[in-house]
């Protein structure tokens, strides 16, 4: 084998090891909030992370998942290449029995009205005031905000569902965001691959970390201060 060859098998390898990393982060996330949503709650999901929860419901929790354009009552796609059925983000879904569809303006109306129990939607950055940025990069174009700034507002309770890290290594749970904001103190819960921290009373507490990992040390490579949980245990999906 050649060294061109020998180094090429080398990248695919790690790109592989990359891709599996991001698929089991991706997914322990969205299982970690799926088993904190009420059974009976209608939520509404983001683009991303989010759309990965109808997988991971717990079984005999029956949540109404509500979508922006339209659909009550979604599950998870029966099959993934049938494209009849789409989440707000292009995503197949189903529609399981008893759900609906509707217009618009009651879809919103549904979501600015305070009829949603809770919303998980992703994040460039969410700091210590609950502030969340998820829509815009100055400089970098975008379709536009979308609903998220409707449902942050409306939602009784708001989770963030987010890798901990950037690519290049630095925090996006932040001291202050630095991106044009999606909502002002709205965030309730947010979960990444290494924790849970809620929003108590103005507080970010951490109350739950991933297996091995140490809470020092996360924090001191997390620009957001969190209050450590005198509680804090193993978090679990």
């Amino acid at each position: 084998i050649t060294a061109k060859k020998l180094a090429q098998r080398v990248r695919e390898e790690e790109e592989h090891i990359e891709r599996a990393n991001e698929k089991e982060a991706r997914e322990r996330i969205a299982g970690r909030i799926a088993a904190d949503l009420e059974d009976g709650a209608l939520v509404n999901l983001g683009i991303g992370i989010p759309q990965l929860i109808p997988n991971f419901m717990p079984e005999g929790v029956n949540i109404f998942l509500q979508t922006e354009n339209g659909t009550i009552y979604a599950g998870p796609a029966k099959d993934p290449n049938d494209l009849r059925i789409i989440d707000a983000g292009g995503a197949p879904i189903s529609v399981l029995p008893g759900g609906s569809f509707v217009s618009s303006d009651i879809s919103f109306g549904i979501l600015r009205g305070g009829h949603i129990d809770a919303t998980v939607l992703g994040a460039l950055q969410a700091d210590e005031e609950g502030s969340l940025a998820n829509w815009t990069i100055p400089n970098v174009r975008t379709p536009g905000m979308g609903g998220a700034m409707d449902i942050v507002a409306g939602a009784k309770r708001v989770y963030v569902a987010t890798r901990h890290f950037e690519k290049n290594g630095t925090s996006k749970l932040m001291k202050k965001c630095t991106l044009p904001l999606t909502g002002h103190g709205v965030v309730d819960v947010i979960v990444t691959e290494y924790c849970l921290v809620r929003n108590i009373k103005g507080r970010m507490v951490l109350e739950e970390i991933a297996e091995g990992v140490d809470p020092a040390e996360l924090q001191r490579r997390t620009e957001m201060r969190m209050e450590i949980s005198p509680y804090l245990k193993t978090m679990t999906c």
